[in-house]
């Protein structure tokens, strides 16, 4: 089953989320907008937006302030892509040129500023400060992430925990607060306002090891970018950790990234076989599977209704998920 089967119900609400997303980053500078649009029209699963709806079905459900958070996120984590592609020297996305390929890295960086500015400026429709507190310890908590990463990059003396703080920010807050938001903006009860906050947090973590993970056991064409393009950029995601326990690879590995940027795709891929080959890969999927597990249990507070199935049969996906 696709993703998408199991929030169709919800396609004419996202549909309208898609139309106004690309109303509000169209700019007047023409190459602000074409660098912006070629982001958009790259897709995307749009989970922060189903998570903010799903979530808002547990207050009073009102899909204009609704839509107006969903977008708002969207546009966060659309330029938080961009300034990644940049720190990564990722050449593509999703299977398609990234903008800093299409255009460089100064385009790149202003257009991920812009789509920011624009989703603060999106989120004044909502009057609720909580609200904008929410968003902009996020925002900050991102911006925190994206320079951890640059920092531990190539750094293999690195802790298990330093990962998991860099993926939290990378990527579990941003799901966490669309859940959290969805139920502020609807006037959740406290109750499930920290239930659903707490859901997307651990989905966010799983979701982030199962990519982790896949970007050694997937096939570049079904990852849209070359596979083992995390440990060639300097990323050390926690199949490398589990492996480097291994006192000969961890050396050996040290001795490969001393190169850093002058790294050549064949000098990794020894690595790379070798963690495919090892208990590396199944030890990562138990650890995504922990959080799954608590994101189950997060859950068992609301009461049973479709989008609670729903939520449950996302975290299911996201456990089993190739691509």
């Amino acid at each position: 089953m696709k993703l998408a089967a199991a929030y169709s119900y919800l396609k004419t609400e996202l549909n309208q989320i898609e139309k106004t997303l690309n109303e509000t980053i169209h700019a007047k500078d023409p190459i602000l907008r074409e660098a912006s649009q070629q982001l958009l029209k790259a897709g995307g699963k749009r989970i922060r937006p189903v998570f903010v709806l799903l979530a808002g079905s547990f207050g009073n459900y009102d899909f204009e302030r609704l839509k107006t958070v969903a977008v708002s996120l969207e546009l966060i984590h659309m330029a938080s892509l961009v300034h990644d592609d940049v720190i990564d020297e990722a050449e593509l996305r999703r299977g398609k040129p990234t903008v800093k390929a299409t255009w460089d890295n100064r385009i790149a960086m202003y257009t991920g500023d812009y789509i920011f500015a624009r989703s603060l400026e999106y989120l004044t429709g909502i009057d609720n400060p909580r609200a904008h507190r929410i968003l902009s310890e996020t925002v900050v908590e991102l911006c925190i992430g994206e320079l951890k990463q640059m920092e531990e990059k190539y750094n293999i003396d690195q802790s298990i925990r330093n990962y998991l703080r860099r993926i939290k920010r990378k990527t579990a807050l941003l799901i966490s607060s669309s859940s959290q938001l969805g139920a502020v903006a609807s006037g959740a009860t406290k109750e499930y306002e920290t239930a659903l906050t707490k859901y997307g947090y651990y989905v966010g973590m799983s979701y982030q090891i199962i990519d982790d993970i896949l970007d050694f056991t997937s096939s570049s064409s079904a990852l849209g970018k070359p596979a083992g393009g995390d440990l060639l950029q300097g990323n050390i995601t926690l199949p490398v950790f589990f492996a480097m326990e291994d006192v000969a690879f961890k050396n050996n590995l040290r001795k490969v990234l001393a190169a850093e940027e002058n790294l050549d795709p064949k000098d990794i891929q020894p690595f790379i076989d070798y963690i495919k080959q090892s208990d590396a890969i199944d030890r990562a999927y138990q650890v995504s599977e922990m959080y799954l597990n608590k994101a189950y249990q997060a859950l068992q507070v609301l009461p049973d209704t479709k989008a609670k199935q729903t939520l449950t049969t996302i975290a299911k996906y996201i456990g089993k998920r190739k691509n």
